[in-house]
């Protein structure tokens, strides 16, 4: 799925669950069970995860598979247009790459991940709107 083209937007939790599945193969699987032996790549993956979080919020969207393989699928298609590629799936591993200075794409991805494995790999409970300020009326 992530090769040379970037992967169709997922408009259905069986698009999403593909294309998630993918990165996890890529990146997560390796790079989350590095990450929680080291605590330094952990903090680093949290806050991208945050990250993600807090754009996903912003696009007044809920914390979905869907919202996250869409915010996936825009990170792989940053990556494509820098020229850079996404390990094969199972070579991720810390031989493969230093965590603590793989570049900012696999490092997002990573936190998205990280989202993935907070909510079971299920569908995630969507983040409740946030409060919009009142009008300011004079």
């Amino acid at each position: 799925m992530i090769g040379r083209l970037v992967p169709a937007t997922p408009t259905t939790g069986e698009e999403a669950v593909r294309l998630l599945d993918d990165v996890l193969a890529r990146v997560g699987v390796d790079g989350l069970a590095t990450a929680y032996t080291h605590p330094l790549l952990l903090s680093l993956v949290r806050e991208h995860a945050a990250a993600v979080r807090a754009a996903i919020a912003d696009s007044e969207q809920p914390l979905t598979l869907v919202s996250l393989a869409r915010y996936a699928r825009s990170v792989i298609a940053a990556t494509i247009r820098a020229g850079r590629t996404l390990p094969a799936p199972g070579e991720a591993d810390l031989s493969a790459i230093d965590w603590l200075r793989a570049p900012w794409e696999l490092l997002r991805l990573l936190g998205i991940c990280a989202l993935i494995d907070e909510a079971d790999a299920t569908e995630p409970a969507p983040t409740p709107p946030r409060p919009r300020p009142a009008p300011v009326t004079s």
